[in-house]
């Protein structure tokens, strides 16, 4: 009697032990794919189709991985992917637009963050959409842009507040054409629009070439499958 009195309470415990163990499947499982996803987007981004002469390029679908863990798998998965990359990106980096910053403290701390960590984590809210578009290819490109816009942002502020004080420098070595098209500007103004055009010049053509890879990628009938499983 005393046995089928604590029965319940035995399968409940095995019923949550079996829950356990798929949970944990399933997390390996991400983890794995997650850990393929980072890997692959640093690979891509070392394959550069145009680079910008002080920081910033144009590379082959570098964000797409990342922005795939987080569609598929959700933000948690995705933001800790694309922190992986910036990480890597940061190390890579450094020597190039850090080591200008090591005697200004505050400045470093914001280029780092904005330019690196928090800039390519974003990367992977791409599945921001996902449960209120049905449609994947739809929500899979809104997503993406939306990624990608946020990582835009985060190099415009680092663009205005660290760079810009760099920027008439900047632009007199773009001859006639930066004096045309900035010539009218000075100060914080000079700062802030030359930071929208300069950063928009790579990631506008890196939005666009993501967006088109990304509709694609969700096409792919094994891919849509993997990433329409339940985060």
């Amino acid at each position: 009697m005393r046995s089928l009195y604590f029965l319940p309470y035995n399968l409940w415990i095995w019923l949550n032990i079996l829950k356990d163990v798929f949970i944990m499947k399933q997390n390996t499982k991400k983890l794995t794919v997650c850990a393929v996803m980072a890997a692959l987007s640093i690979a891509l981004s070392f394959v550069k189709v145009f680079e910008m002469p002080f920081g910033g390029s144009i590379t082959l679908f570098s964000m797409v991985p990342v922005m795939f863990a987080g569609y598929a798998y959700g933000a948690k998965w995705g933001l800790g992917t694309g922190l992986v990359l910036g990480i890597v990106q940061c190390i890579s980096g450094a020597a190039n637009s850090l080591a200008y910053l090591t005697d200004n403290i505050p400045n470093f701390i914001l280029c780092l963050l904005f330019d690196y960590l928090v800039a390519f984590a974003v990367l992977g809210l791409a599945g921001i959409f996902k449960k209120k578009i049905k449609n994947p290819q739809a929500s899979f490109a809104l997503g993406a842009a939306f990624a990608a816009f946020l990582r835009y942002i985060c190099h415009f502020i680092t663009g205005y507040i660290v760079w810009g004080g760099y920027a008439e420098d900047t632009i007199a070595g773009w001859g006639d054409f930066g004096a045309k098209l900035l010539g009218d500007f000075s100060g914080n103004a000079l700062a802030l629009v030359y930071s929208l055009v300069y950063n928009a010049s790579y990631m506008l053509p890196e939005l666009v070439i993501s967006v088109i890879a990304a509709v694609v990628l969700i096409s792919i009938k094994p891919i849509a499958k993997e990433a329409k499983g339940k985060n």
